[in-house]
């Protein structure tokens, strides 16, 4: 391996090198959430070539490169070097805009080279305008993608980060002892990022069949596979919702360790998956019935509005939450050809917009306690905090109310032999919603108070006495 004394300036590749991303992913979703014509400008700016795609997003996003995940031992491989007397450059194929933020964020950069609008450096490219400024065989180049390869046979000096086996056996054709920055790769961060716990939501899509008492295989593998699509679909969701909402995750104190936003999981990686977990949610759809595929692309639809515009809406975001909760009931529904009750919509449009509310209200007690004077992305205040727990309060009861009434009615004598039994359910729930809203009053309620109530003892006790009420009436 080349000495450092032998050659003066390091090279510094930037995507998936110096920063845990790519910033024409980066530069694209960023675009996205701010303006939903990206995906036109974004094909009018690659028709014109690749390099005028990177500027066209990089003018549009207003990245904000003091969030990016950069990988501190790049960071601190630059800085010995300056140390020990050499010079940094950062060469990069991303936009010369987006670069020149980057070094002067860091400071650690003598010079900052990019792609123009015009030129993509970007491997060939990149290793003949290296070799012309610096000479060839008289820079140390650090990489981490196989186009670069170009560049580090034109180099005197070879870092890689994070070499896959096959980058590794070429980087030794070209140099012996090439250096090597190891990253530590996390595969578990994929199954993490699909929030396979939230699949928990879509057990809804079996109420329908449950509050019919219809147990035949005309109703369960229906249901089954209605609960498989939204899975996939909800997945989908997920991920486009993270790769909009990289920035605000950035900014909280737990969200930064997501997988797209830590760099964990790249980018362009989400974008595919995304992509292929819709098509498989559609494929399933496909095999049951009009009105289901319906509604599920009414959730798509609402759940991307909600990730674009909705969810910067005061009250407007807790109405969108409540009805993508419900639309999986109807689709339950849709799937098995059962007809809703008045009543069971009734009881879950009030149910869930407590649920909604009261995941605002955990946000706004943790900014309060944060001493934040508004919530990231959201559109309430901590002064909000008073009323917004009223709200979840309030709409809880009134969904116990409805339960009430239901049992009171001609229409449970039907479905039960003892429907006296049912009072016990609204004594358990009035229990139940009192404790979460006391609970994130407290401070202790997690983001989203299902996937709390899934890892909460009181919560599967309720459950469980639910469950033996039910039982007893029918």
């Amino acid at each position: 391996m080349a000495l450092q004394s032998q050659v003066e300036t390091l090279a510094v590749d930037l995507d998936g090198t110096l920063v845990r991303t790519d910033l024409l992913y980066e530069s694209f979703w960023a675009s996205f959430a701010n303006s939903y014509a990206t995906p036109l400008l974004a094909a009018l700016g690659l028709m014109r070539g690749r390099a005028q795609l990177k500027h066209v997003l990089a003018e549009k996003s207003g990245l904000d490169v003091t969030l990016l995940p950069y990988d501190e031992q790049v960071i601190n491989r630059i800085k010995a070097w300056r140390e020990n007397g050499g010079k940094a450059v950062l060469v990069t194929a991303s936009d010369i805009g987006l670069a020149r933020r980057v070094a002067e964020y860091l400071g650690i950069f003598d010079e900052v080279h990019g792609s123009d609008g015009g030129t993509n450096l970007k491997g060939r490219v990149k290793a003949a305008f290296l070799a012309n400024r610096y000479g060839a065989r008289n820079f140390a180049y650090i990489g981490d993608h196989k186009s670069d390869l170009p560049v580090w046979d034109s180099a005197a000096q070879i870092i890689c980060v994070a070499p896959r086996a096959s980058l590794r056996a070429k980087l030794r054709q070209l140099h012996s002892e090439p250096e090597l920055l190891e990253r530590t790769r996390n595969p578990s961060a994929y199954l993490k990022s699909l929030r396979f716990h939230h699949w928990l939501k879509n057990l809804l899509v079996f109420l329908p069949m449950l509050a019919a008492h219809r147990f035949d295989g005309a109703t369960i593998l229906p249901s089954v596979i209605a609960f498989f699509a939204f899975g996939f679909i909800a997945s989908s969701v997920y991920i486009l919702n993270d790769l909009l909402d990289l920035a605000a995750d950035r900014a909280h104190h737990r969200k930064r360790t997501r997988p797209f936003a830590s760099g964990a999981v790249p980018i362009a990686h989400g974008t595919g998956m995304a992509a292929a977990l819709i098509a498989l949610g559609a494929a399933l759809a496909s095999l049951l019935t009009v009105d289901f595929m319906l509604t599920m692309l009414g959730y798509f639809a609402l759940t991307m509005a909600y990730s674009l515009e909705l969810k910067r809406r005061a009250v407007v975001d807790i109405c969108a939450l409540a009805t993508l909760y419900v639309l999986r009931i109807v689709a339950g529904a849709a799937a098995t050809g059962i007809p809703l009750s008045v009543w069971m919509l009734a009881f879950a449009l009030f149910f869930f917009v407590s649920l909604a509310t009261i995941k605002r209200q955990a946000e706004l007690v943790d900014a309060s306690a944060r001493g934040h004077l508004k919530t990231a992305g959201r559109g309430y205040y901590p002064s909000d905090l008073a009323i917004i727990a009223q709200m979840a309060t309030a709409a809880g009861f009134v969904s116990v109310l409805v339960l009430a009434l239901y049992v009171n009615s001609r229409e449970v004598v039907a479905l039960y032999r003892y429907p006296e039994a049912l009072w016990g359910i609204c004594v358990v729930l009035l229990y139940w919603i009192s404790r979460m809203v006391m609970i994130t009053h407290r401070g202790h309620m997690h983001d989203d108070p299902i996937v709390y109530a899934a890892t909460d003892r009181n919560s599967y006790v309720c459950g469980l006495i639910v469950l033996t009420l039910a039982l007893a009436g029918m």
